[in-house]
């Protein structure tokens, strides 16, 4: 018994050793849909030591003189990760040739890293022309050398005779990063995927000298979610000394008091008790020829009864100026300021 046992314990233990080492394996890719997905898959292939199908995205020029030595030459690799940047696109004589731009990460199996950067050309021959057998898009030839650059930054900003990508907006990119990160759970997905508006705010510090430059604020909005007579949006403001963050929005806490605490009634009193902040913006705006972000929040179809705020950018921020409430279910529209620093006093 205890023998069967032991057997029975070592083939569990085989088993779920072969459960884990293929669940660790790298994905497969086998793309070749574009000129980018062909190097991913490529690395795929060379992660994964499936060394013939690396060998076969190569087109006649191969990369080595032969299969065996193509193979030697990752000998002592574990892993590789590959970045790709921005392809440009030339045709000639039939054929249209894709330059990709390819940083590398290659880890030995001692866990040392190195990166190298270069790039690749591949063809594609047009399909119109071809005989059986069809030739898909493959590597025509590639580069790649040692860089001192962190993996991160390596890839070339572009390759071939075609002028580099335009830069990142990296202001833009950290607000989607945020955005996505706080609200993909808990917004319409259609108006998640939309581009966010772009304004920038050209301003002098309060403290500047005359003959300092402007400073620039962005601000960036999001639209988020749309319900039956609000829709809600969310705000980042970006400058040089903050970076990227959330624009949070002042708002009064009111005690309101309605005749026979019936709020079809009459209001009898209102009251700010204090002060709330919240990063959501309902039925929102930007002016910017006055600077202001307003918002309306109907607190029924109609808008009879509502609640808004206006909001001045000045020094780099944007501040609670005014807010108005109309409490009364009465079918007006009579707001009343119970925030008020836009009127002289």
């Amino acid at each position: 018994m205890r023998c069967a046992f032991l057997a029975a314990t070592a083939f569990f233990s085989i088993a779920v050793t072969g459960q884990q080492a293929l669940a660790a394996d790298p994905p497969y890719i086998d793309d070749r849909s574009d000129a980018a997905a062909v190097i991913r898959s490529l690395y795929s292939a060379i992660n994964r030591h499936e060394f013939a199908r690396a060998w076969g995205y190569y087109g006649d020029t191969k990369p080595a003189k032969d299969f065996d030595a193509f193979v030697k030459g990752y000998d002592g690799t574990d892993t590789v990760e590959v970045k790709t940047g921005a392809v440009s696109d030339e045709g000639a004589a039939g054929s249209i040739y894709h330059n990709v731009p390819v940083a590398i990460q290659a880890t030995d199996k001692k866990g040392e890293a190195k990166v190298f950067a270069g790039c690749y050309t591949l063809r594609q021959v047009n399909g119109q022309i071809q005989e059986p057998p069809f030739q898909p898009i493959f590597i025509d030839k590639g580069a790649l050398k040692p860089s001192t650059a962190d993996f991160e930054e390596a890839v070339p900003a572009s390759c071939g005779d075609g002028p580099p990508p335009p830069k990142k907006d990296e202001a833009l990119e950290q607000a989607k990063k945020a955005f996505a990160a706080t609200y993909a759970g808990q917004c319409d997905k259609e108006l998640f995927e939309q581009e966010p508006e772009l304004f920038s705010i050209k301003y002098k510090d309060k403290s500047a000298a005359e003959g300092d430059p402007e400073r620039e604020t962005r601000l960036f909005h999001f639209a988020c979610s749309a319900a039956a007579y609000n829709e809600s949006s969310i705000y980042y403001i970006y400058d040089d000394v903050s970076g990227v963050r959330q624009l949070q929005f002042a708002e009064p806490e009111m005690d309101i008091r309605y005749a026979n605490n019936d709020s079809d009634g009459k209001v009898e009193s209102m009251h700010v008790v204090g002060f709330q902040a919240t990063g959501w913006a309902v039925n929102s705006a930007y002016d910017d020829a006055t600077k202001t972000i307003t918002t309306f929040n109907k607190w029924r179809g109609v808008g009879d009864a509502s609640s808004s705020g206006t909001y001045l950018f000045r020094n780099g921020d944007f501040s609670l100026v005014q807010y108005d409430v109309d409490a009364s279910y009465d079918g007006e529209q009579n707001p009343q300021a119970v925030v008020d620093y836009n009127t002289a006093p």
